[in-house]
């Protein structure tokens, strides 16, 4: 067993463990089976930098199903958080889009607003966390600034000041005035101890007040978030939070499919012209201190019927280059797509996966390295395994194998890789993989 490995807490060896064979991406843990992937994100890792010198980016990450797409956006949201970023991330679906009639837009944004993580609230609702810690730090800061003590009316005047400065360079931006006016009620509720001010602001920000009537009697502002111009908040929010202290902000919108898979072609013509305004304003400076990472399949792309493709201006500018090719991919472009794991890549994930098993349960690791690159070979070794094979399925494999070792003492790794049914198994699941590629592509 490892060095790396023997420090694993349990319960992370667990949660990995369970995820993985149950077909997600874990939250935590990752670090400890990260294999592969490095230029793709020392690519994204360079628009970080950028992000936080005040720049924006936008980046499509582009795979199959099972292929890595969602471990390397949790990977990357896991370094930004550490680096002192606010995250917020959601998965689009038939209820969430970035454009609706019925408020589908406006339900992402309450996805990726209900989940910002920082961290030191890594498991999202952290806004009321973010408002507090930011209106305690300005009240420290007078207070050193000037030598006043709590309850000073001069430093509750200095408090202001500063408030005021963060307010004013958020009200420049669109919408911004009366987002200023929020974070200023939101101060003055919090030092007079009213709460249920406190919270009324922070529904209005979770784009929970659904008539402006209701709005204005109760905070004073006479807009609300809406379907159409939830976006323009969170350019608002990426600002305000560089302004209280942290590096930036990241979007990571996953399950780009789901607007793929709209059978009204307006429908999906309105939701693709949202994307480009949000590409559009991250390449042309509109966005500051802003990244969008978006997760899609090749088909919800490429598709030209109904894909990303499909939206002309969109297609121009994401478009391939005659010179990229499998294996020399320009990971600077704004499409990054996922070559697939190689077997040596796949062994090294499954010996810390077996490291990771044998902590978890208490025994010496009982797979040699030459069982696991049997296992390897007899994975990628099957019929149609160069196209449709892909690291989850690997993966899933290697647990139950693992898992099936342990309790059944009597069994190994080659009488299991032996078995019939494994090997029925295996090829059912790469004939099931390519039909549904092949539906998803044919919708």
């Amino acid at each position: 067993m490892n060095d790396e490995n023997r420090k694993v807490p349990r319960r992370i060896a667990q949660t990995v463990l369970n995820s993985l064979k149950g077909g997600v991406v874990p939250r935590i843990g990752l670090p400890y089976i990260a294999v592969g992937r490095k230029n793709e994100i020392e690519a994204l890792l360079h628009d970080v930098d950028i992000i936080s010198e005040g720049g924006a980016s936008f980046r499509f990450i582009v795979g199959r199903y099972g292929s890595g797409k969602s471990f390397l956006i949790q990977t990357i949201r896991n370094y930004v958080m550490d680096k002192g970023f606010i995250v917020a991330d959601a998965d689009l679906s038939p209820e969430r889009r970035l454009q609706g009639t019925r408020g589908q837009g406006l339900a992402t944004y309450r996805e990726l607003i209900g989940n910002l993580s920082t961290k030191t609230k890594p498991e999202g609702g952290a806004l009321t966390l973010v408002l507090d810690r930011w209106i305690s730090s300005v009240q420290t800061e007078a207070a050193q600034e000037t030598g006043l003590a709590p309850g000073n009316p001069f430093l509750t005047k200095a408090v202001d000041q500063k408030i005021m400065a963060v307010t004013s360079e958020v009200s420049e931006l669109v919408h911004g005035f009366e987002f200023a006016a929020l974070l200023s009620r939101y101060y003055h509720a919090y030092i007079e101890g009213d709460d249920e001010t406190k919270m009324k602001v922070v529904r209005w920000f979770r784009g929970e007040y659904a008539i402006k009537r209701e709005a204005k009697e109760e905070l004073g502002v006479n807009i609300i978030i809406t379907d159409d111009d939830w976006y323009e908040y969170l350019k608002l929010f990426a600002m305000f939070f560089r302004l209280a202290g942290y590096a930036g902000m990241m979007l990571m919108i996953d399950e780009l499919v789901n607007i793929y898979k709209i059978p009204n072609s307006v429908t999906r013509q309105y939701n693709y012209e949202k994307m480009l305004t949000m590409y559009n304003d991250t390449l042309q400076g509109k966005a500051k201190y802003l990244g969008i990472i978006m997760g899609a399949t090749p088909q919800a792309v490429e598709d030209k019927r109904r894909g990303v493709y499909s939206y002309e201006a969109l297609r121009s500018r994401l478009a391939e280059g005659k010179f990229s090719r499998p294996g020399a991919r320009d990971l600077l472009a704004p499409v990054i797509r996922l070559e697939p794991l190689t077997p040596e890549e796949m062994l090294v994930l499954c010996e810390k996966l077996s490291d990771m098993h044998a902590l978890l349960y208490g025994y010496g690791r009982g797979i040699r390295t030459e069982e696991l690159g049997d296992f390897i070979k007899l994975e990628y070794g099957r019929i149609g395994a160069d196209q449709n094979i892909t690291p989850r399925e690997v993966i899933r494999d290697f647990i139950e194998l693992l898992d099936l070792m342990y309790q059944n003492p009597s069994l190994d790794m080659a009488s299991l890789l032996e078995s019939d049914d494994f090997t029925y198994a295996k090829s059912d699941a790469v004939s099931d993989q390519t039909e549904r590629d092949y539906a998803e592509f044919t919708l």
